[in-house]
């Protein structure tokens, strides 16, 4: 199982590592990045496997929200199966 994980702010260093580490907190493996500044704001969106997880989803999902919100950044976790069906034509 995968889940696409989003972040948004305002660009500084250590923001990659910042989310990377709490990832594996969690046995959550990153396979996928692709990450920009667009005008000093930092945007990326990382897809993770999940299946390996050691905690629940929601936990996980609601402490990467307030590690975002203790550094300034908004960062969302969303259920691969969730960002489908809202992609989907």
């Amino acid at each position: 199982m995968k889940a696409v994980i989003t972040v948004i702010g305002k660009d500084r260093v250590g923001i990659i590592s910042m989310v990377s580490a709490e990832c594996a907190k969690s046995n959550v493996n990153v396979i996928d990045i692709n990450q920009t500044v667009l005008d000093g704001y930092f945007t990326m969106i990382m897809v993770v496997e999940i299946g390996e997880m050691t905690e629940k989803f929601s936990s996980f999902a609601d402490r990467l929200a307030e590690k975002g919100r203790e550094n300034a950044l908004d960062i969302r976790v969303m259920h691969e199966d969730i960002f489908n069906a809202m992609h989907k034509i």
